[in-house]
């Protein structure tokens, strides 16, 4: 996409150049608006939030930088000052790589973690002294510090990055654990959970959880619920959420729609702040028209909803899935929730565009965290000074 509008935009002003152009362009963004326009890809919020990336860049260490992918979404994130991004690997196959496709990747730090045994001593013992009671002794945590997973995650832990990125050559459960053994889930929630931002014609629509949680109760499904709230908010957009069965408030009995209904019953209960309703079947969460003439008493009747939240892990891995490839709707994702610190798993042979969209969304995040510990740091000063 990318590409189309940046050719599209050279013919145009070679046209003109020649004189061969009909009509002269002079605000050559409104014009590469509209052709987005007209290509359906009117994806105001990711532009909004790469804006948001480039206004305070953050290190990013690709922990398999041994690959053209991975290297040629380093190169973008780079020359747009999206990111300031860290090479994890063998220093020997990544340069070779880089000359191979003559990228420009001048200056970037290449880390090889099988060459820097001081750090990964560091590593071990901190890793060691988290997991000493969960079966690790500190010979297996050396050994998992040969994992770039391992190692990129402790870069990230010990602050000498700010976020990372990996995933692409291996399956989600691989990437994941070393994240949650080296970081572990943020005190201020019960745990991760992953969303998609499907790109869809109507707009952004969130989807969770896609990739993490397999079969919630419905307790855990109001942990995952205010999780997303929490993420959507970050993105400038108010959560309207519907909590999806086969289900429409209280048609159907059944394990399934008996819990959704619970998690309403909790979240309508404890959480009134969050515009929330289910259970409900997926068209009339989306179709505002069809929810209004049949259920007008429900919270979302006014306006659809902007966030599905899944039963379980099958149903909402499907249905992004669906979507992506029948609906041409573009995935952005997953993006991993909960994390104390930010780590984001592209999907396995993720395109160039989509590893770029995951970094932007990983820059954003550690920015997001690093204003939150600031202000609670000011918040600590404020207290210890009114105690004096």
């Amino acid at each position: 996409f990318r590409l189309i509008t940046e050719v599209s935009t050279a013919v145009a002003k070679a046209a003109i150049e020649s004189g061969v152009a009909r009509k002269i362009i002079t605000d050559w963004d409104a014009y590469n608006e509209e052709l987005r326009k007209r290509l359906g890809l009117d994806d105001a919020i990711m532009r909004s939030i790469t804006t948001k990336a480039k206004m305070d860049p953050k290190r990013v260490v690709f922990a398999e930088a041994d690959n053209y992918k991975i290297l040629k979404a380093a190169q973008i994130v780079k020359d747009e000052n999206i990111a300031i991004p860290i090479l994890l690997g063998n220093k020997e196959k990544i340069q070779s790589i880089i000359d191979e496709h003559a990228l420009e990747l001048e200056g970037v730090e290449i880390i090889d973690q099988m060459q820097n045994p001081d750090k990964t001593k560091l590593y071990a013992e901190s890793l060691y002294k988290k997991r000493q009671r969960k079966g690790i002794s500190l010979n297996d945590a050396t050994k998992l510090l040969r994992d770039r997973n391992y190692y990129g995650a402790s870069m990230v832990e010990f602050g000498e990055a700010d976020a990372m990125i990996s995933g692409l050559t291996k399956d989600y459960g691989s990437t994941i654990k070393p994240a949650l053994r080296v970081i572990g889930v943020d005190p201020s929630v019960k745990r991760v959970a992953g969303m998609y931002m499907m790109m869809t014609k109507k707009g952004p629509v969130f989807f969770g959880d896609t990739t993490v949680n397999v079969d919630p109760t419905a307790e855990e499904l109001v942990d995952i619920t205010l999780l997303l709230d929490k993420s959507v908010k970050q993105f400038n957009i108010k959560p309207r959420i519907a909590l999806l069965s086969y289900s429409n408030f209280g048609s159907n009995d059944g394990i399934t729609p008996n819990k959704v209904r619970e998690t309403a019953r909790l979240l309508h209960k404890n959480h009134p702040d969050v515009i929330v309703d289910g259970e409900m079947q997926g068209n009339f969460a989306i179709n505002n028209d069809l929810l209004k003439e049949n259920f007008p008493f429900s919270t979302l009747a006014n306006e659809p909803a902007n966030t599905l939240i899944f039963p379980n892990l099958e149903s909402g891995n499907i249905a992004y899935k669906l979507l992506q490839e029948l609906g041409g709707a573009e995935a952005v994702g997953p993006i991993l929730l909960g994390l104390n610190k930010p780590v984001h798993i592209v999907q396995l042979g993720s395109s160039v565009r989509e590893i770029v969209n995951m970094v932007t969304i990983a820059v954003v995040d550690a920015q997001a965290k690093e204003e939150i510990a600031d202000s609670s740091k000011r918040k600590g000063i404020f207290t210890k000074t009114n105690k004096k």
